[in-house]
């Protein structure tokens, strides 16, 4: 048993190491396998499925998502500077760990209940980081005075509008898209932080009012 759970987690860990490396694309099972040191027909006795191994990869990174958002956590912060912590995080490892977090999100990978070894579903993952990303813009509109009673969205849908246009600031970063529309260095010549925190502050501030609204 004990074997079996460690040649399982080195097929992962072999996954891992090729994800951030060499980018979604290349985790084929033979690939994984030799990184491994197994056989190509290894990887079957553990996952039933392709989609069950790419979930369980995937699964790691959402664990050093997780990881990253409590070790920037400051409770005695604000909402809004949590959030603004979250999303700096979040858009830092999107840079940082492009491979991976293209796997994270890919749809085939995350609704594939069919496929998983492992239940709950890998989407499960990111509810509670979602809820989490609710809850403070909830307490951010019940703290601001400014926001009170102001009409706007429920805090989901403005919760997800500021989940999806992270997403997108760091996708089109990433494919250079914006660097380019800024007249910033392209990604891998310089850092662009400068640039980055202007553009995720724009973002909390389309999503939850202008500080000090």
């Amino acid at each position: 048993m004990e074997q079996g759970s460690s040649l399982r987690d080195r097929l992962i860990d072999a996954g891992v190491d090729l994800v951030m490396t060499d980018g979604a694309a290349s985790l084929g099972l033979r690939e994984i396998a030799r990184r491994a040191g197994v056989s190509h027909g290894a990887p079957r006795r553990y996952f039933p499925t392709h989609h069950a191994l790419l979930s369980a990869i995937a699964r790691r990174g959402f664990a050093d998502l997780t990881a990253r958002f409590v070790a920037a956590a400051d409770g005695e912060a604000a909402p809004r500077g949590q959030l603004r912590a979250l999303a700096r995080v979040y858009v830092g490892y999107a840079l940082e760990c492009r491979g991976m977090f293209e796997l994270m999100f890919r749809h085939d990978v995350l609704d594939s209940e069919q496929h998983s070894a492992d239940p709950p579903r890998l989407r499960e993952s990111t509810l509670p980081l979602f809820e989490h990303v609710v809850a403070l813009v909830t307490r951010h509109r019940s703290d601001d005075p400014g926001l009170r009673g102001e009409a706007g969205p429920p805090p989901e849908v403005a919760a997800a509008a500021l989940w999806a246009n992270l997403h997108g600031l760091a996708q089109l970063w990433a494919w250079g898209s914006l660097p380019l529309a800024l007249g910033a260095p392209p990604p891998g010549d310089a850092p662009g932080g400068d640039r980055l925190d202007a553009l995720v502050a724009a973002a909390l501030d389309a999503h939850l009012g202008p500080v000090g609204s």
